[in-house]
Parts: structure tokens; C-alpha cells; sequence
């Protein structure tokens, strides 16, 4: 098994960081590694989840201390020898539940200290909570990412019952409090032990965590006060956009639960490759053919562009591969407004199935040519005798 690396050491930071470090290190590295923007990278689902741990460690304070105290050793089981053998609980704190979080350091502070631990007083979460994010897949075409455009989208979600509003009762009913939790939502169990009185806190079974009760659940919704729509929505693509752009439509996701605010929409962009325009970033790219003829003595082309046909000049003697520059024929940048320009790669095509009387022509055109080397030609022959000397 691969030795763990130090928790500070993955997250970038000195064993010094304050809190406000640590996160930002620690959102940096979920967005660079997250699984769903790196489909490609099989290493990111494990960078990710290395950062998730290491931040989950070093941003609770009793974590952190444990953890610069034992190192790795306080998260494992089994005593001994080694960095959790000086320890008061034997070899790492995983053995009374660890500093995973949850219920284990709660019991352990029940235990010494009659229920003066973090779980003390605490209530259950039956606020208002806001509704899951829904993410969506579009496809558009390169013309619509370079231009922008509104695209019609499907959305299943659940949303608030319009006949309860969200309570899940019946019209003229309301719901009741819970006669198990009495309106709390948990239910506390104490019990003896040879360390004192241990205090247990759970959801309540009755009211699932809610503290009310539906006796007279609405017909529309049966008792949950959301259902489930579709919905057609006009999503807004601004110019400029490219391949794995994600677009936050606010407020469009599931509808919250208890009064809370609903999530949003993601839309993620997938852009058609286009038969003749490429994109790099706001330039785009294109290659255009022509004769030896135009390459040796010039010609003006038309050339496509995002904008329509536009003249351009080919200097006499155009080499291969020669790059034209368009001034402002790219893709707008979401970030400046500023326009890219387009680059033209010249291709220059050899001609083939000649008549006689066009190999004649470049016969008498050899012919006059003579033996004169081009400048090209020369720097070429050059490099070869210099690296047989």
C-alpha cells in the first residue's frame, strides 16, 4: 500500500495556514480535480478525493491538533508502538470512534463529561434547506458558440405543490407537531455506563427528522409537498462560449425543502466541430488550397470567415504552410468583449493528371530555370555538408 502523503503537503500549504488558507488551497484543488470536469483523467478521482480527506483533517481544529501531533497514526487502529503509541486512548483515537466526525467525539465527551460535548443541545436540521442543483447537457454548433444564441431546454424536476404550497397537508388541514420529538426532530436516549451517563441523539423515527406530522396528507402530493414537472426553459448562451462551458441558471434547479431557497440549473456545452473552421481559444483556424501558379507569382483569394468572404492577397513566392493573419475574423472573449483573429494556413496543392501540353509548359519552365538554387534550397544544402565535415 502507497504511503500517505502529508495532509499539508497535498493541500500546498505550510503547517502554519489559517483556516481562510486552507480553503482557498483546498477549492483550488477541487476545481482542478473535480471528477465530472476531468472525464479523461483517471488520476483526478483520486487527487480529488486525497484533498478531500487531507482538508477534512486539517479544517477541524481537534482533527488538525490530533493529526500534528500523530501524524497519519491518530486516524488508525491498534496501539503500540509508533506515533499513536503516547496517546492516552492506545495507539491513534480511532479506537473510541476517531475525529472522523459524526456521533464517535460526541460519546466520547457524553462519556467523561455527562453530555458536555459537541452533540450537547443540539438540534436536529429541520430548517429550511435549499433544493439539489439539476445539471443539463446541450449540444450547439460552432456558429452558435462563436455568436451566442437562446437554446429551448427540458427540465424534470420537483418543485413545490402548488395545492398544499409545500406543506404536504390537506387543503384546510395543517400539519401537526410531532408527539414523539414534540416539534425538535430527535429524539435523545440516556444511558448508564461505567463512565458516567452516555447521551444518544437520533433523527426521530416517527417524523423523520421534520417534527411535524401529516395526519391528513394533501391528495396532489401524498403528504411530501413537492411534485414532480417538466418544464421547457429558454437558457440565454452568450457569445464566445467553447467545448465544456457550463452555464448557472439560477434558481431553476429543485425546489427547496421547508421554505428554503431552490437550487440551480447547470448547463454544460458541448460545441459540433465545424468541416472547415477550427478554434483555439477566441482564434480560429482554417486551411485554404492553392495553385503553384498563386504560390509563385501571387494571386487575391476569397477566403471564408465567420463574417463572409473576405479578399485576400497571396504574396508572390508563398511558401507551404505559410500563416495569414485576418485581424478580428475570430471569437469574441467572454472575458475582454475583445474579438480573436483568424489564422489561414496556406496549402499549396501539386497538380496531377497534367496534358502534355501543361508538362511542356513546366518543362520550358525548368528548363529556364536552370540550375539557380533558391535561398531555401541553399541554407538546406548547406546543413547537410556541415554535418557530413
Amino acid at each position: 500500500m502507497a504511503e500517505k502523503r502529508d495532509y499539508y503537503e497535498v493541500l500546498g500549504v505550510s503547517k502554519n495556514a489559517t483556516a481562510d488558507e486552507l480553503k482557498k488551497a483546498y477549492h483550488k484543488l477541487a476545481r482542478k480535480y473535480h471528477p465530472d470536469l476531468n472525464k479523461d483523467n483517471p488520476e483526478a478521482a483520486d487527487k480529488f478525493k486525497e484533498a478531500n480527506e487531507a482538508y477534512s483533517v486539517l479544517s477541524d481544529p481537534q482533527k488538525r491538533a490530533a493529526y500534528d501531533q500523530y501524524g497519519h497514526a491518530a486516524f488508525q487502529n491498534g496501539g503500540g508502538a509508533g506515533p499513536g503509541a503516547g496517546n492516552p486512548f492506545g495507539g491513534g483515537f480511532q479506537g473510541f470512534g476517531g475525529f472522523g466526525g459524526g456521533e464517535g467525539m460526541d460519546d466520547i465527551f457524553n462519556m467523561f463529561f455527562g453530555g458536555a460535548g459537541r452533540g450537547a443541545g443540539r438540534r436536529a436540521d429541520n430548517g429550511p434547506r435549499q433544493g439539489a442543483d439539476l445539471r443539463m447537457d446541450t449540444q450547439i454548433t460552432f456558429e452558435e458558440a462563436a455568436f451566442g444564441t437562446e437554446k429551448k431546454v427540458t427540465v424534470n424536476r420537483e418543485e413545490e405543490c402548488e395545492t398544499c404550497h409545500g406543506s404536504g397537508a390537506a387543503p384546510g388541514s395543517t400539519p401537526e407537531t410531532c408527539p414523539d420529538c414534540h416539534g425538535t426532530g430527535e429524539i435523545r436516549v440516556t444511558q448508564n455506563s461505567l463512565f458516567g451517563q452516555v447521551v444518544n441523539v437520533r433523527s426521530c423515527p416517527k417524523c423523520h427528522g421534520t417534527g411535524k406530522i401529516v395526519t391528513h396528507p394533501c391528495k396532489d402530493c401524498y403528504g411530501k409537498g413537492r411534485v414532480k414537472k417538466r418544464r421547457v426553459l429558454t437558457v440565454k448562451i452568450p457569445a464566445g462560449v467553447d467545448n465544456g462551458s457550463r452555464l448557472r441558471v439560477a434558481g431553476e434547479g429543485e425546489a427547496g425543502i421547508r421554505g428554503g431557497r431552490p437550487g440551480d440549473l447547470y448547463v454544460y456545452l458541448y460545441v459540433k466541430p465545424h468541416k472547415f473552421f477550427g478554434r483555439e481559444g477566441t482564434t480560429v483556424t482554417c486551411e485554404v488550397p492553392i495553385n503553384i501558379v498563386q504560390a509563385t507569382l501571387g494571386a487575391e483569394i476569397e477566403v471564408p470567415t465567420l463574417y463572409g468572404q473576405v479578399k485576400v492577397k497571396i504574396p508572390e513566392g508563398t511558401q507551404p504552410n505559410k500563416i495569414l493573419r485576418l485581424k478580428g475574423k475570430g471569437i469574441v472573449s467572454l472575458r475582454t468583449g475583445q474579438k480573436g483573429d483568424q489564422m489561414v494556413r496556406i496549402k499549396v496543392v501539386i497538380p496531377t493528371g497534367l496534358s502534355d501540353t501543361q508538362k511542356e509548359a513546366l518543362r520550358k519552365f525548368g528548363e529556364a530555370s536552370g540550375t539557380a538554387i533558391n535561398p531555401e534550397e541553399k541554407s538546406f544544402l548547406n546543413k547537410i555538408k556541415d554535418l557530413f565535415k
